[in-house]
């Protein structure tokens, strides 16, 4: 019987992670790196990746990682999401890699010794709001040469490489220092921690990782699905954990407001949701980890459950906050954004409910 309570090495990670971003990561902090030039944390990012090595969590030992498996990674996706941290974690560290793992060769595998030791990040060059099974924008391969257009790529103005895939099937490995042929582009994105780009290729040279980019694609992009729901987990939790808090100590008619019935009933159903969450996204978590046949099922009822949960609770938080909560001061409008943004990332819950119909054998009637 799958067992999906935190091992102890897992508690044990949450906890030196959540000192971390306690002491690295606080409100205040994350505030004023969105109001700056540079919404990305290097320092933050060099303690995670290099000196705790989470960035290779899901790399084999063999390649210069830790060999853990994808519920250590959710964990810390959990800790990321309850600090909005702005640390490319997800993008790299989940998706980019997965992509890697599934491409045969010492190029490949190279790539993946530099993004375990924290020396490289790297970006999967899709849409943030690409569904596991596509469609994606896919570039043109001329000659050894890229060429086109991809918009809304996560995390791609701080990536040292771009994985792209391109319509002749191939992933290949574009570094972002050739300013002459890779130009990339900020885009205004809701959410201030995770900045998007487009990417243009104009005669970009690429090193060609494998010729099966779908299957590669997909795998990344089913991980990247299945881990969000932790990350969704951590901004539900954080949100749910400050709500009340904050409405044990504002008081009205002297006494708190969380002794008020009508707040009672409305945390009680915020709470119900965020343990079912919990349950939705460690299944996700252990079924990626386990290699199970059911890894798609449990990814979709995941992903289905996870993005309305969150934006509700980030919203309930607002509105339980009154006027403070509508302050930019305070943090809860970086949660509200991020559980926005998350609610499309790799495919919305309405296109993870489609995929689930499928999957379990329940069409919708024509």
């Amino acid at each position: 019987m799958t067992d999906l309570l935190y091992s102890p090495e897992e508690e044990a990670l949450r906890t030196a992670v959540r000192g971390l971003l306690a002491d690295h990561c606080g409100p205040a902090d994350v505030l004023a790196r969105v109001e700056s030039d540079t919404p990305r944390d290097p320092s933050l990012w060099k303690t995670l990746a290099t000196d705790m090595g989470l960035a290779g969590l899901l790399v084999p030992e063999a390649l210069g990682g830790q060999g853990a498996s994808h519920r250590e990674a959710a964990v810390v996706l959990e800790e990321l999401g309850r600090a909005v941290a702005p640390v490319p974690y997800l993008t790299s560290a989940v998706v980019a890699t997965e992509a890697l793992l599934a491409c045969p060769g010492e190029e490949a595998a190279a790539l993946l010794g530099e993004l375990a030791a924290g020396r490289t990040v790297a970006a999967l060059a899709v849409g943030l709001a690409d569904r596991p099974d596509g469609p994606h924008t896919l570039v043109r391969s001329r000659q050894g040469t890229l060429h086109g257009r991809v918009t809304a790529v996560a995390d791609a103005a701080h990536a040292d490489v771009l994985l792209v895939p391109a319509e002749d099937g191939g992933l290949y490995a574009v570094s972002t220092s050739d300013t002459d042929t890779v130009t990339l582009t900020p885009q205004t994105s809701l959410d201030l921690t995770r900045p998007l780009a487009t990417v243009d290729l104009d005669g970009a040279t690429g090193r060609r990782l494998t010729d099966d980019a779908p299957t590669a694609v997909r795998r990344a992009l089913r991980a990247g699905a299945g881990l969000l729901a932790s990350e969704q987990l951590g901004v539900a939790d954080w949100c749910l954990t400050e709500t009340v808090r904050y409405l044990k100590e504002r008081r009205q008619f002297n006494r708190p407001v969380g002794g008020f019935q009508a707040l009672k009933h409305r945390l009680a159903q915020l709470w119900l949701e965020v343990v079912n969450l919990r349950a939705a996204a460690r299944n996700a978590a252990d079924a990626l980890a386990t290699g199970s046949e059911d890894t798609d099922v449990a990814v979709a009822v995941a992903e289905a459950y996870a993005a309305p949960v969150a934006v509700h609770v980030a919203e309930e938080c607002l509105q339980l906050h009154g006027g403070i909560g509508m302050t930019w001061e305070h943090p809860v409008h970086l949660y509200l954004k991020r559980a926005k943004a998350d609610s499309i990332a790799y495919g919305t819950a309405g296109a993870h409910r489609e995929a689930l119909s499928t999957l379990v054998g329940l069409e919708p009637p024509a």
